[in-house]
């Protein structure tokens, strides 16, 4: 593989895909379903497709969008042949910074209470995203050449969302936190 791809090169590679796509429509793709797999500032977003397009793996045009002119990416036969490399090579476990997981690692630091309430949240950023994985699911359809890998990576993201909603719940279940079943949220 080449020196001068990162992880989140191939990211934006295999999001380009056969079809192209914009900066923006690649900060939306992530937005929407993808940060279940991949978590990353809009300034890296905007800034990948350039890099990659300075260093010969995607070419720009410029293209009418809404209003105003969009730059559009799309893959060289040097971006498609890396893309195709990395995605013959063995793939690793995710590499994972679960914030709630540290949380919890350090819960002896503070009230069971306290910690349960710093994940309070998570519920509903997970209705958030799931909600959004559903909207992606929905409009798979609309990429033929893609549908069946769009549905399992759909299956896999609402597989992990749940088991962070089982995760919760285990947690309160032995931190003692009473049993809030309005909380409860399977998908």
């Amino acid at each position: 593989m080449s020196s001068d791809l990162r992880p989140f090169s191939y990211v934006v590679l295999a999001l380009v895909g056969d079809g192209g796509a914009g900066a923006h429509d690649i900060l939306d793709m992530i937005r929407r379903g993808g940060r279940v797999y991949w978590s990353t500032s809009p300034s890296q977003v905007y800034a990948e497709p350039k890099r990659l397009a300075a260093l010969g793996y995607l070419t720009s045009t410029r293209e009418p969008g809404r209003t105003h002119d969009r730059t559009v990416y799309r893959l060289t036969p040097r971006g498609r042949d890396a893309l195709k490399e990395w995605l013959r090579s063995p793939s690793s476990f995710p590499r994972i910074q679960h914030e709630a997981s540290v949380r919890l690692l350090a819960g002896d630091l503070i009230e069971d209470s306290e910690i349960v309430g710093s994940l309070d949240g998570l519920r509903a950023e997970i209705a958030e995203i799931s909600a959004l994985v559903d909207e992606m699911e929905a409009a798979r359809s609309a990429f033929p050449h893609r549908e069946r890998y769009l549905r399992l990576e759909h299956s896999l993201a609402h597989r992990l969302l749940q088991a962070h909603l089982d995760w919760i719940d285990e947690v309160e279940r032995e931190l003692g936190v009473p049993d809030r079943p309005e909380a409860r949220s399977g998908m």
